[in-house]
């Protein structure tokens, strides 16, 4: 269950841009196919960033840790991304990146800044059973040891390490309690108590922050998202 997809460069990807020609009512343009592309900074010391797509900027208010984008729909084909220092030319990234039509993807920008990488992975959103959620959890601070995953005082997922996560597993909807515990003790790092996990809903819940050794800035926690 527990996979390891990570990439050596940050790609944070953003909405497209539509270019339309003129035309006829009769004879409008097709829309370019999409897929679509949430991005994630979970970076905790990572400063604020600009998102360009084949050179054009996208984004309105630059992205904050640990806040996302939502799912953006994005040309498919090879686009190529820029990453900037939020109000600045210097690029963070300039990388090349293919997107599939009709496919969900999200970006995670991870690590401190010095060794900032990215994990992208492909969503699987089709919609839970009557009375299911779907949940998945991902390991993201840096400086922690291998975790165990608890959902209201039972481990559920154990030992994972940075950078790892799980797919999104089917739990019952219903209002939890997760925490995490370094691997194989009762040593808590955090608790987040009172997630509730909707009807038929998709949630994401990554780990972050810094702190396990000692550091003092942004101190571990969880974020949840929702997918759906």
């Amino acid at each position: 269950m527990i996979f390891k997809n990570v990439f050596s460069i940050l790609a944070i990807l953003a909405v497209s841009v539509f270019t339309f020609s003129s035309c006829d009512k009769d004879d409008e343009p097709t829309p370019d196919p999409t897929g679509r592309v949430m991005v994630v900074h979970a970076s905790p010391d990572a400063p604020s960033v600009d998102l360009l797509v084949d050179n054009s900027k996208v984004n309105s208010a630059a992205l904050s840790y640990p806040n996302n984008t939502g799912y953006l729909a994005v040309k498919t084909g090879t686009r190529n991304i820029k990453v900037n220092a939020a109000g600045t030319s210097t690029n963070v990234i300039n990388v090349d990146f293919v997107v599939d039509t009709s496919k969900n993807y999200t970006v995670f920008a991870i690590d401190v800044l010095s060794k900032i990488t990215v994990l992208a992975v492909e969503d699987d959103l089709t919609t839970p059973a009557q009375g299911k959620s779907h949940l998945r959890v991902f390991h993201f601070i840096p400086d922690a040891p291998a975790v165990d995953i608890l959902i209201n005082g039972t481990v559920a997922i154990s030992n994972v390490t940075f950078k790892e996560g799980t797919n999104f597993i089917p739990v019952d909807a219903g209002t939890y309690n997760i925490a995490v515990n370094v691997a194989n003790t009762n040593t808590n790092v955090f608790t987040v108590p009172g997630i509730v996990l909707a009807n038929k809903k998709i949630y994401t819940v990554f780990a972050r922050g810094l702190g396990i050794s000692g550091a003092s800035v942004n101190t571990p926690g969880a974020t949840v998202i929702a997918n759906n």
